[in-house]
């Protein structure tokens, strides 16, 4: 038993980390099926379209999906151009207010799709395709030899005799691929490092507030989900109850859509102000009709936490 309490502790402390593992192992299991069943070069004049879309295209799917289930995208977005707001709504205005605030979106975002294409680079089998189909390769193996040159490096990625027998261009093609494959795993590697000691060097709070702030932020909104919970069936109660009785609601306070407005806009830090939360700032700013909650204030990527909820709770 205290064993599986460890287990579960492990697991919570480094959530983040085993979510992206997770991620990366169901993408690169899904790449190998893929490429085992479904992926069939064919060997003629299209390799170079085929092999070109098996890899990328479901990367950009697998990208758009990744900010589909990010809860800070539609924080983000939610509200930005309400109807009402619609002629004062310039997109190029918008994309430039967020821009930053997309940056770590969007490197979430791209775990998946950089999984997908580093495996697909490892198994070879859509880069030889493509490359076999491309022009520069051709150039460069078929130089000076015709058209039948042209037509046999088309068959290649199908023909293991025919591999075989011009091993030297296959092989090379394969290694190109693993070796590009490697060279992205070791770039994103390093980026990843290098972004995360950025972001813990540039912190304006210490090691042990910025935990304390993160379990601050897990509790208020396990407390806000309880809440909310509450005084929704509440509400809901009222309104069925009065709907069948016939009779008038009695007073029931409910926060107004600016509350819900202004808890709902992207954290900000301030160190003459400190807050861990829209909510927290909002309850010491007078209801936010105190000048104080209009300041703007920094995006510490090392605080994007803050904006995060669950975005399977959320709803998108």
């Amino acid at each position: 038993m205290d064993r599986l309490r460890e287990a579960l502790d492990f697991c919570i402390r480094h959530q983040t980390v085993l979510g992206y593992s997770i991620v990366s192992l169901l993408t690169a299991a899904s790449e190998y099926i893929f490429s085992s069943v479904v992926f069939k070069c064919p060997c003629n004049s299209g390799n170079m379209l085929y092999g070109s879309v098996f890899l990328m295209v479901p990367a950009f799917i697998l990208l758009l999906l990744g900010y589909m289930v990010n809860a800070r995208t539609w924080r983000l977005l939610t509200g930005t151009c309400p109807p009402e707001k619609c002629r004062d709504c310039s997109p190029r205005g918008t994309c430039a207010r967020y821009c930053w605030v997309l940056i770590p979106v969007t490197a979430r975002a791209s775990v998946a799709p950089l999984t997908w294409i580093a495996v697909a680079l490892l198994n070879a089998n859509s880069y030889v395709c493509a490359a076999s189909g491309n022009s520069l390769t051709k150039d460069f193996i078929c130089k000076d030899q015709g058209q039948e040159c042209q037509n046999l490096l088309f068959k290649i990625p199908c023909d293991e005799k025919l591999s075989t027998n011009t091993s030297s261009e296959f092989l090379s093609l394969q290694a190109q691929s693993q070796l590009i494959g490697w060279f992205l795993i070791a770039t994103i590697t390093t980026v990843a490092l290098i972004s995360t000691c950025v972001s813990h060097c540039c912190s304006p709070v210490s090691y042990l507030q910025l935990k304390f702030w993160k379990i601050y932020s897990k509790e208020e909104q396990k407390l806000f989900e309880i809440k909310a919970k509450e005084h929704a069936t509440k509400l809901a109660e009222i309104n069925i109850n009065c709907f069948f009785e016939g009779t008038d609601p009695a007073a029931f306070h409910t926060p107004s859509n600016k509350d819900w407005q202004k808890i709902s806009l992207l954290y900000t830090f301030n160190s003459q102000e400190q807050y861990y939360s829209m909510i927290h700032k909002y309850v010491n700013t007078n209801r936010g009709n105190s000048a104080s909650f209009e300041e703007d204030g920094q995006n510490p990527t090392v605080l994007g936490f803050v904006d995060e909820t669950d975005a399977i709770d959320s709803g998108f």
